[in-house]
């Protein structure tokens, strides 16, 4: 059986000792557990999406448009996931997408979150708004990029910039989507913005140019230096010119994050970007927005020669990776899934979300009659 299939064979040994998994593994199930476990306000925060979240049931039912077409005796008992993205080796094409504030979910956040990807060598991107400075995460070990929340401050985004570097981010992801907060229902029927709570701040409050525009540090005047947070990261939508910045800062790969529309692709690609995320956020940010998986076909024929991408907003199972994949995206990221297994049982419920999404892939691969993700193409799908 291949590498990440024997988690299958695993889980059934286990059953003979009347040992069950930590929570089931259908994650298209996991939202719902959750919600059973988890407090009101930080469930509504990674649940909720725009508006009426109509965005975000466009992006699940988008996955069912397509229908996956298997093949038959193709010797596909042995497959090979691994593969390599703007320089990273993985054992599969999947990544931990930049989630913030893991903190509200388990107090140990995104070191838990680090050390289950570390231990199963998957990326991790970690977000400016997470809980621990990333110089802890980045002692868990393991390959790692970095999300960029672009702040107004072009000290406080060239020190952040020079942090992640130094602490071993490949990768620059900068997140172009959410330079203002949606309209989120269920985050204002709650009155819940963590980071008013002082949550998902860290890398801010240990970065010593946000740290040198106050006047007494966060330990003494927390509220200042909350709103001083809020004012560099919200409120600015940056402008294409704004671009060489960022790479005066930064030597390595840079993904841009949010892209829907293939001129806004062609657009990066111009500018010399060498990677995008197809992405709406989850849903998250524009209410009856495109479904993701809709934009990435349109993408991939603008620029997918060009430049690599990746794919995030919806995957939930290893038949959703391997139609995104086929659509034309080289690797895709979890999101909401690994943030409901943190929630659940912290290090070892991460763990068992992505090893459950590995196997669900691997085996739904071989199923298909294909042996390497690399042999997926628009041809293996059929659009009802």
């Amino acid at each position: 059986m291949a590498e990440h299939a024997r988690y299958q064979n695993e889980i059934y040994l286990q059953g003979l000792a009347d040992r069950v998994p930590p929570f089931t593994t259908d994650a298209t199930r996991l939202e719902a557990v959750a919600e059973s476990t988890m407090d009101p306000g930080p469930f509504g925060y990674v649940a909720g999406g725009a508006g009426s979240g109509d965005t975000v049931r466009a992006n699940r039912a988008a996955f069912a448009r397509w229908r996956i077409v298997p093949r038959m005796m193709t010797g596909a008992t042995e497959r090979d996931l691994a593969t390599t993205v703007l320089g990273t080796p993985m054992p599969a094409p999947v990544l931990l997408a930049p989630v913030g504030v893991q903190s509200i979910v388990h107090p140990d956040g995104e070191l838990a979150t680090a050390r289950a990807a570390a231990a199963l060598d998957v990326p991790i991107v970690l977000s400016t708004a997470s809980s621990y400075p990333l110089e802890d995460v980045a002692a868990v070990g393991g390959p790692r990029w970095f999300q960029l929340y672009w702040p107004n401050d072009p000290e406080v985004c060239a020190s952040l910039l020079h942090r992640a570097k130094a602490a071993g981010y490949t990768v620059l992801v900068v997140t172009l989507d959410t330079w203002t907060l949606a309209w989120r229902p269920r985050d204002l029927d709650h009155a819940y913005l963590p980071f008013l709570r002082a949550a998902g701040v860290a890398n801010a409050f240990t970065d010593p140019a946000f740290l040198a525009g106050l006047a007494k540090p966060p330990s003494e005047d927390q509220a200042t230096a909350i709103l001083r947070w809020v004012s560099l990261f919200t409120g600015t939508d940056k402008r294409w010119d704004h671009l060489p910045f960022l790479r005066e800062h930064w030597d390595g790969p840079i993904v841009l994050k949010g892209i829907q529309h293939p001129d806004d692709a062609r657009r990066a690609a111009d500018e010399g970007i060498n990677g995008l995320i197809i992405s709406n956020h989850g849903g998250r940010q524009v209410d009856g927005a495109i479904a993701a998986l809709d934009a990435l076909p349109a993408i991939a024929s603008a620029v997918g020669d060009r430049l690599d991408l990746l794919f995030d907003s919806g995957i939930r199972t290893g038949a959703d990776v391997i139609k995104a994949l086929a659509l034309g995206a080289k690797a895709v990221l979890l999101g909401r899934p690994y943030i409901y297994g943190l929630a659940l049982a912290g290090e070892q419920g991460v763990r068992h979300a992505l090893r459950s999404l590995l196997a669900d892939l691997d085996l739904t691969l071989g199923l298909t009659g294909h042996q390497t993700p690399a042999s997926l193409t628009p041809s293996s799908l059929h659009r009802d």
